[in-house]
C-alpha cells in the first residue's frame, strides 16, 4: 500500500517538475521579446521585397512558373484549390476590362455595318 502511494507521489513530483520547466520557458519567452521584434521586422522586410520584386522581370518569370506549376497540379492531381477563375483578371484590372469591352463592342458594330 505504501509503495503505491510512493509511486503516485513520485509521478506527481515528476509532473510538477515538468510543469515548472515549461513555466520557466514561458517566462523566458515573455522576458526575451527580441524574437517578436525580429519576426515583425522580417515580415515587413519580406513584404516590402515582394512588393518590389513582383514588377521585375525575374519576378514576372517566377510568378509565371509558379502559376504553371499550380496549373500542372490541377491537371495532374485534380487539386482544385489551385484553380483560378477564368475572369479573375477582369476584377483585378477594371480599367483594362472596360477598354477591351468597348473595343469589342466597336468591332461588333463595324462587322454589322459591313455585313
Amino acid at each position: 500500500m505504501q509503495s503505491e502511494y510512493l509511486v503516485v507521489l513520485q509521478s506527481t513530483v515528476l509532473h510538477l517538475e515538468k510543469v515548472s520547466k515549461m513555466w520557466e520557458t514561458i517566462e523566458r519567452m515573455a522576458d526575451d521579446r527580441l524574437w517578436i521584434y525580429t519576426g515583425i521586422a522580417g515580415a515587413l522586410l519580406g513584404a516590402a521585397f515582394l512588393a518590389w520584386f513582383k514588377d521585375t522581370r525575374m519576378g514576372l518569370w517566377m510568378y509565371s512558373k509558379f502559376d504553371s506549376m499550380c496549373d500542372f497540379l490541377v491537371e495532374r492531381w485534380g487539386w482544385t484549390w489551385f484553380k483560378q477563375d477564368e475572369n479573375a483578371w477582369r476584377k483585378r484590372y477594371p480599367k483594362i476590362t472596360k477598354k477591351i469591352d468597348s473595343l469589342e463592342q466597336e468591332i461588333r458594330n463595324i462587322k454589322r455595318r459591313i455585313l
